[in-house]
């Protein structure tokens, strides 16, 4: 890990003005974002004009190169928008982490795909599923994709969609890798060609419209295809050769941001000179509250500084071209799975300390909560995941004695 002084020279170093111009942006946006929030849980999505708008601070260009117009932010800067927008509003903040995982992802694909995306601009929201629930069958031309992919967050206002397929033989059935393995491809097309079913009616982060897609029986060029285990990136740059790396840490940016909103919406609604039924004082005369909001607010800042210096050491390897390591991997999802189930903590005791009060939907803690528990529910942080981070520790020491 980096010392907080390196980290902070890393961004002194690496991070363009583009950055500040962007949190400016958001700043300037925080009040209609905050006033829509209804708006936007009730139509389960981002309203298309405030989509513009996102689009003009240029949420969807933070990690496209700047060869094709993009702002190619360094890790920390790019994770700080995600995480402010996240404070604001946990759908907004995931549609800004989607937006800047996508674009990581769509440099694997092929230079002729890629230049297809970014032909008229930068500022291409891209969206899709991770789960592999498609079926790919080669045929002249490409292959023959069928398949129904849950949860692509933003696929109303994306421009291009991606899914996951299993690659199968001319009969059908799964091919297999070298190990014996199934063959895993990714690949992507213009939203037009992919249907929508509206099933995204779940209990947070509604806003975020991730229903299912569909595709039946479509073909697809080779070229749209992308290689999920050894992709290669068609553009240069030190954050493209290993996206895996990178994504539990998006994750991590939008539950710090969850949970410092809530923070944010308890010292707001104690300041309004509140007293709970039966209390003696006001709320925020109250040793009892004031104790509790300072082991809130020691957690908050805990899980602030662990998401930062991993971030900072992710980007460290990345500029020195050493990212793509499986154990970077293992390191990030475990502290992104720590981050999380941290923050569902934080934000559980900010809905608790509210009192009766932050049961209506009218609220902001009560969506704080709601969508932190659907955030945690994510597979890249699922509990889980320590599993990997426990057989890490268990081989390195391992290795250690062997050299003692």
């Amino acid at each position: 890990m980096l010392h907080q002084d390196q980290f902070r020279d890393l961004r002194t170093l690496t991070a363009p003005d583009s950055n500040k111009t962007v949190l400016s942006g958001i700043r300037k946006l925080a009040p209609e974002i905050a006033a829509r929030a209804a708006e936007i849980e009730a139509t389960n999505c981002i309203p298309p004009d405030l989509i513009d708008r996102l689009k003009s601070a240029g949420i969807f260009r933070l990690f496209v190169p700047r060869s094709f117009g993009g702002l190619e932010l360094a890790l920390p800067e790019g994770l700080e928008v995600i995480r402010a927008l996240a404070r604001l509003d946990g759908s907004v903040g995931w549609i800004a982490m989607v937006a800047g995982g996508g674009s990581l992802f769509a440099t694997w694909e092929a230079r002729e795909t890629y230049e297809r995306i970014y032909r008229n601009g930068p500022d291409v929201p891209v969206c899709g599923s991770a789960q592999p629930t498609g079926m790919a069958k080669p045929t002249e031309g490409g292959f023959r994709v069928s398949g129904r992919w849950p949860f692509a967050s933003g696929c109303k206002h994306a421009e291009w969609m991606a899914g996951f397929c299993l690659i199968t033989d001319d009969n059908g059935k799964p091919a297999a890798g070298p190990h014996g393995q199934p063959v895993v491809r990714g690949f992507a097309l213009p939203a037009q060609n992919w249907e929508i079913e509206d099933t995204w009616h779940a209990a947070g982060l509604k806003g975020t419209g991730s229903h299912h897609i569909v595709l039946r029986d479509v073909l697809v060029p080779e070229a749209n295809f992308f290689d999920v285990e050894s992709g290669v990136p068609c553009v240069p740059g030190p954050l493209y050769p290993a996206v895996k790396q990178l994504v539990p840490m998006f994750h991590s940016a939008v539950a710090v941001g969850i949970a410092e909103g809530a923070v944010d919406e308890l010292v707001a609604l104690a300041h309004t000179g509140r007293q709970q039924f039966r209390a003696t004082t006001p709320m925020r005369d109250s040793e009892i509250f004031q104790l509790e909001l300072g082991r809130i607010s020691a957690d908050l800042r805990a899980t602030q500084a662990f998401c930062e210096a991993q971030t900072a050491s992710l980007w460290h390897h990345a500029l020195a071209g050493t990212l793509n390591n499986e154990d970077l991997a293992v390191e990030s999802t475990q502290a992104a799975t720590w981050i999380a189930a941290a923050c569902v903590r934080i934000v559980d005791a900010c809905f608790t300390l509210a009192g009766s009060s932050a049961v209506y939907e009218t609220s902001p803690l009560q969506r704080r909560l709601r969508d932190m528990h659907v955030a945690a529910q994510h597979a890249a942080v699922q509990q889980r995941q320590y599993v990997a981070g426990g057989k890490l520790l268990l081989a390195r020491s391992a290795q250690d004695a062997g050299q003692a």
